[in-house]
């Protein structure tokens, strides 16, 4: 169903089907949605023990010095995200033509056999060439996994959409922590060497890839979502379409929207964790326990931002998308700004500003999220997506650059408060979109019979 024209409420179409909370649109099964569901929980879980396996492979294969591996872990991100620079157009582009189930099973296939190599590596190139795998199963892997976060839902109900996989997405990278993460621990514990548990463990990881893209490859829809008697769009069209589309004032309002809001989620885990560890050290503390109280603040931020994932998502349905997004937007300002006023991070009045930071993130996640998937044109949803998905890793490599420089030289909130000023631009930007080029009205209660 499309969306509803300016002025026009959107509305439920009763033949599609509903999935907990969600209005799916006509022709998208439940074995669909709960394909989509499963890939939701166990993709974004499974990348994340990237950050496990890297130092584990610094050190147990490779010997790296400690005095080095943070140049070396840094060389590998950035390589990471100049693959995904690289991978997330052409991924969109090929979804469009192809589908999205076969670019995703794909992406998780790569992600597995990175992780069947990822322990076998005897040196820094090699360990960087597995890297890219990795990263090039992840640009796939994740670019699909938001073009079918617009593919599934009717308008009416894309931001509980969003917040459900979201939510999802959360359960995965906590099951993965608890899990996989602690297994080379585990394993070296019975009696297993090192470089021994460290290859069992990425194996296990590589088997739920592998087992992710069986399910993802059977379950999900064949095909780009086209309307009966519909041709492919031209390959031209889906190479020009996430620049043409651009001219739509809420798509590029989404593209702002999304550089600020994938850099927030780096931001958020890479500077929370590393400001209580640093803080930790400085009180004291040795770097275990230090890391302990980093993570312990990342945690509050994240179970934060989880909790108020759900609330956000149905706040939005009832708003005009531009509306809503600048709402996320304020949020995500007041949360990045507030960190100006934590003198202590590892003082527990703290955790609060930490709670609201994460509230902050995840409403500008959610609120970009969902303008891009309303925004993007259907037969080019892929390509758009995939645009999308290159301004949130420039956004990426700038937050990561500038921020950990203004987190030595200025002070630890410094990161947080650049990016809190970002998004003030994009809520100035989102305010003259709303005055000039609002999009649909409020979403309406209108339900749609088969005859209507």
């Amino acid at each position: 169903m499309d969306a509803a024209p300016p002025g026009k409420g959107a509305t439920i179409d009763s033949s599609g089907r509903r999935f907990g909370p969600v209005w799916l649109v006509p022709g998208v099964t439940m074995v669909n949605a709960w394909s989509l569901a499963l890939a939701a929980y166990t993709t974004i879980g499974l990348l994340t023990f990237v950050a496990t396996a890297t130092p584990y492979v610094l050190n147990a294969n490779l010997g790296i010095p400690r005095a080095d591996q943070g140049q070396y872990t840094g060389d590998l991100q950035l390589l990471n995200e100049i693959v995904l620079l690289l991978v997330f157009a052409p991924a969109g582009i090929l979804a469009d033509r192809i589908g999205r189930r076969g670019v995703f099973a794909a992406g998780l296939f790569s992600m597995g056999v990175a992780y069947v190599l990822y322990p076998l590596a005897t040196s820094i190139v090699e360990l960087s060439l597995y890297r890219a795998i990795y990263a090039v199963g992840i640009g796939l892997a994740t670019g699909m996994l938001g073009t079918i976060i617009a593919d599934y839902p009717q308008d009416i109900s894309r931001g509980k959409m969003v917040a459900l996989i979201g939510v999802l997405n959360g359960l995965g990278v906590v099951t993965v922590t608890f899990t996989i993460a602690r297994l080379p621990g585990i394993l070296a514990d019975a009696g297993y060497a090192p470089l021994d548990a460290g290859r069992y463990a990425h194996w296990v990881a590589a088997g739920f890839c592998f087992l992710s893209a069986l399910i993802v490859g059977l379950g999900l829809q064949k095909g780009a979502p086209l309307q009966k008697g519909e041709d492919k769009p031209p390959l031209k069209e889906l190479l020009l379409a996430g620049f043409v589309e651009a001219r739509n004032l809420r798509i590029a309002l989404a593209y702002a929207c999304g550089f600020i809001a994938r850099s927030d989620l780096v931001i958020l885990g890479t500077f929370t964790t590393l400001w209580g560890a640093t803080a930790g050290i400085e009180a004291g503390l040795d770097p275990a326990r230090a890391a302990a109280r980093g993570a312990q603040i990342f945690g509050t931020a994240s179970l934060a931002a989880l909790l108020w994932l759900p609330i956000m998502g149905a706040i939005v349905d009832r708003l005009n998308r531009v509306t809503g997004v600048t709402l996320c937007l304020v949020i995500a300002v007041i949360g990045y700004l507030c960190t100006m006023f934590i003198d202590d991070p590892l003082d527990r009045s703290s955790l609060l500003l930490f709670a609201l930071l994460g509230v902050g993130q995840i409403s500008a996640f959610l609120g970009a999220t969902v303008l891009i998937s309303q925004e993007a044109p259907r037969r080019s949803r892929g390509a758009v997506v995939g645009m999308f998905n290159v301004f949130g890793a420039i956004g990426i490599i700038v937050s990561v650059g500038v921020g950990g420089r203004l987190f030595d030289a200025v002070a630890p909130a410094a990161p947080f408060v650049f990016i809190g000023l970002l998004t003030l631009l994009v809520v100035a930007f989102a305010i003259v979109v709303r005055v000039k080029d609002p999009g649909p009205a409020p979403v309406g209660r209108t339900i749609a019979t088969d005859e209507a």
